[in-house]
């Protein structure tokens, strides 16, 4: 009876809904919404939706346009799949579509929502918060500051890849273990001193981060019908917040640490300070003089590093080495560049990666195939717009479809050819956002503000993974290359592969 009760709430609560939309849409306008699928009363689209949304969304545009719209319970979304229309969302009118639509349970894992980088609105408090990142994090200067951080993780990784020589390893996992070491070292590398629990913290995250990422992955009625969110009647909301106090638990624990040795410093910088010590000074301190900074703000922007730049980068790394095994004459290649650079006698540092100019081509083309966000985040306009004669109304979920446009035939020859020559000549296709035929980290002021550590850390990494070990297959299993959408682009099935060690000497892998 009682689930009849919320079941009829919602139809009645639907209806109402609809009622208004549609009155509001039918009024004659200058420009009318951009066409789409009709869809079905009440729920819209809802019941046609598919799980690979990227594709999906690709396949609409073709038939409706490089723009079009469906109606998604009570939500309105716009779909983009053209560089001129990207354009015109990231640039022409990046401050209108600056905002973000955001999921109830992405409100739930960021302390209540407004409070870091990804979800918050355009405002004083989301440029104090990014301006304070990239300033002290993830600024060339501060990226090399903390190259002895990474460079201890990627040694890290190296040792535990030799230690399981000759036997299967699942590169997703590898790579998320050490991704995850290298973001946490970063914000408070030197509280984990001991290696054990510093494998133990990274462990939990890891399974912390693929449990929120799931979730904020997973259809909520409560984003297509809002007024029904106080109900949580799939349970989204309820089970974030048990993983939001898991981590709280784990960052209360980091940041109390943290305080005591400021105080026993008398609160004065001592010199090698790691992003947290900053942030509990700025924090102390009531920000930065306009903005206030809270204690929320620095939970909040733990949670946007850990659970931000840890899948997104790992999943790139696993790609990269699955497309250049399925390519054997691209990772010769690869190899001979890091023989020639580095020599069999040497270790990959970082320092090299500059002079790697083919790896970075191999980079870029994953990145073409297989954006992280191939949706990025979803913008959300602050006021009725209009783009490509079409109209955009105010909080209507704007989704820009990279993955679409970076495989456009009439943009890219054989798109689907894994080919990073093609980037040999192109100077003008870089990760800055400027050309929107090629934006795998987004353009405007919502471009990911990480790109230059990704940047470095994926070359660090994938360079040293190469130089290191040989790859091969396990016998009886063949390589797909199939893709799972969700938050990142996930491959379908994990990679598994031998690594072989490459190096004459046994001091290359300490």
């Amino acid at each position: 009876m009682d689930s009849f009760l919320v079941y009829a709430a919602a139809c009645l609560l639907a209806a109402l809904w609809y009622a208004a939309w549609f009155r509001r849409h039918s009024r004659p306008r200058s420009a009318p919404l951009p066409p789409g699928p009709i869809g079905l009363p009440l729920v819209g689209s809802l019941p046609f939706l598919e799980p690979d949304l990227h594709s999906y969304f690709a396949r609409l545009a073709r038939a409706h346009g490089p723009i079009f719209s469906l109606r998604l319970g009570a939500k309105l979304a716009v779909v983009v799949t053209s560089p001129s229309l990207a354009r015109e969302v990231l640039k022409d009118q990046d401050a209108a579509f600056a905002n973000r639509d955001v999921p109830a349970a992405a409100r739930v894992i960021t302390y209540g929502g407004g409070t870091e980088i990804v979800w918050n609105p355009n405002g004083p408090v989301w440029r104090m918060l990014r301006r304070a990142c990239v300033r002290e994090m993830l600024c060339p200067a501060g990226l090399d500051a903390i190259y002895d951080l990474r460079r201890r993780e990627v040694r890290a990784m190296v040792r535990s890849l030799r230690a399981r020589a000759g036997s299967p390893v699942d590169v997703g996992a590898e790579m998320f273990l050490a991704m995850m070491n290298v973001i946490t070292s970063t914000l408070w590398g030197g509280t984990l001193e001991d290696g054990e629990e510093r494998s133990v913290v990274g462990k939990e995250f890891q399974e912390l981060v693929a449990e929120i990422t799931e979730l904020l992955g997973r259809p909520n009625v409560s984003d297509f019908f809002p007024g029904l969110a106080r109900f949580d009647l799939h349970g989204i909301q309820k089970q974030m917040h048990v993983l939001l106090e898991r981590f709280d638990r784990i960052f209360e624990s980091i940041i109390e640490r943290r305080r005591r040795k400021l105080e026993e410093g008398g609160g004065k910088k001592q010199g090698g300070d790691d992003f947290l010590e900053f942030m509990l000074r700025l924090e102390t301190e009531g920000g930065d003089g306009k903005t206030p900074f809270t204690m929320t703000n620095v939970k909040a922007l733990l949670m946007d590093m850990v659970v931000g730049g840890t899948e997104t980068t790992s999943n790139t790394m696993e790609w990269t080495l699955a497309e250049m095994m399925q390519k054997p004459d691209v990772m010769k290649r690869a190899k001979e560049e890091l023989d020639h650079v580095v020599g069999k006698d040497g270790i990959v540092e970082e320092s090299h990666v500059p002079k790697l100019p083919y790896l970075g081509l191999v980079i870029k083309e994953v990145l073409r195939l297989h954006p992280a966000l191939p949706l990025l985040v979803p913008h959300c306009p602050s006021s009725t717009r209009v783009v490509g004669a079409y109209t955009v109304p105010e909080g209507s979920r704007v989704f820009v479809n990279v993955w679409a446009i970076q495989r456009d035939p009439a943009i890219w020859k054989d798109p689907l050819e894994f080919r990073p020559e093609r980037f040999a000549d192109a100077d003008r296709w870089d990760f800055s956002g400027k050309d929107f035929s090629y934006f795998p980290f987004g353009s405007g002021r919502r471009i990911c503000a990480g790109i230059a550590m990704a940047e470095r850390t994926v070359m660090y990494m994938v360079a040293s993974l190469l130089h290191s070990f040989d790859w091969e297959l396990p016998k009886g299993t063949t390589l797909e290359l199939e893709e799972k959408f969700g938050i990142v682009m996930k491959k379908a099935r994990p990679l598994v592969a031998i690594p072989t060690p490459r190096l004459a000497s046994a001091d290359h892998y300490c």
